[in-house]
């Protein structure tokens, strides 16, 4: 079962999350549980291998909202590195920054399964 402090071992920042959320823990975890089935993820994978850094910023961009709110450090980081040099259209090798997302992604996916 999801909690706070198994979160929190993961580096979540969760009392800026669940503040975020009103307070509300349980709205919270509910929200967090949908993280790592979001094919977002996988989406932007497959665009920055296509080289489509437009779309690939209209998705990183929505994943670092998503994790931003929720607080979600370990996965944010490489996120926000991820967009912003792709606002800026950056021609670089992605893959170790994906790399870091796609494993902490799966961390969580574990945590929210335990």
């Amino acid at each position: 079962m999801l909690t706070i402090d198994a979160l929190k071992s993961f580096g979540a920042d969760t009392d800026d999350g669940v503040g975020r959320c009103f307070g509300n823990a349980d709205f919270y975890l509910k929200l967090v549980k949908t993280v790592p089935g979001e094919q977002k993820f996988d989406e932007l994978s497959s665009m920055l291998s296509a080289g489509d850094l437009d779309k690939a910023f209209e998705h990183a961009h929505a994943l670092k909202g998503v994790l931003a709110n929720l607080s979600l450090t370990p996965i944010l980081d490489p996120m926000v590195e991820i967009t912003e040099n792709l606002r800026s259209r950056k021609q670089m090798d992605y893959t170790p920054l994906m790399d870091t997302v796609m494993e902490k992604r799966e961390e969580l996916k574990k945590i929210c399964e335990e």
